[in-house]
């Protein structure tokens, strides 16, 4: 369903640019075009924003040939600490969720990269010792953590050493995964 959707829109955002571009039925391509529009402006922005919105969805189906998170795991949860992003993918590399954005660890505290596997779920968690709630954690790595952070995302300087998620999409990943399920986590803050 979604991808007879995504085409239907393709379609009519081919045709916006079309009449937009004013392309005539003689293009030369074998396409027959569509008359112009007075309103190409508007329907350009529009058809920009539609390819924009759909654009991740499209992405998000098809395997991530550029990216050196592992295939053959059932899941894995890939964290890129270098575009600040992280996804999970299922053993063929088809991304199952995501990409979302992250915060990780800051200068003095960074994320530990490598191929770790989760050991403990708590959907409620508190840190004492930075007296902070974590809410849907998932540790992976001596006490470093996927959960979700109260604040922006973008807040500097970064974590203390965890990857922090927005709320919605923490409580997503921590659905998708159990205990003993892989993250691969690779590149460095920016």
């Amino acid at each position: 369903m979604r991808s007879a959707m995504r085409t239907v829109v393709h379609r009519s955002v081919r045709r916006v640019l079309t009449a937009a571009t004013g392309a005539g039925s003689g293009d030369g391509n074998g396409n027959r075009g569509v008359r112009p529009s007075r309103h190409g402006l508007v329907s350009v922005s529009l058809a920009g924003a539609l390819v924009a919105a759909l654009a991740p969805a499209a992405d998000a189906a098809t395997p991530a040939e550029a990216s050196p998170c592992p295939l053959g795991y059932v899941r894995i949860v890939c964290v890129d600490l270098t575009q600040q992003t992280l996804w999970t993918q299922d053993k063929d590399g088809n991304r199952t969720f995501g990409p979302v954005p992250i915060r990780s660890g800051r200068k003095a505290f960074p994320t530990r990269t490598g191929l770790k596997r989760i050991y403990a779920k708590k959907a409620h968690e508190y840190s004492s010792l930075y007296n902070v709630s974590m809410p849907y954690t998932q540790y992976f790595d001596r006490g470093q953590a996927l959960h979700a952070y109260a604040g922006a995302i973008t807040d500097p300087p970064g974590s203390h050493g965890c990857v922090n998620m927005r709320f919605s999409d923490a409580k997503k990943v921590f659905s998708l995964t159990r205990n003993g399920d892989y993250v691969f986590l690779w590149g460095s803050r920016p």
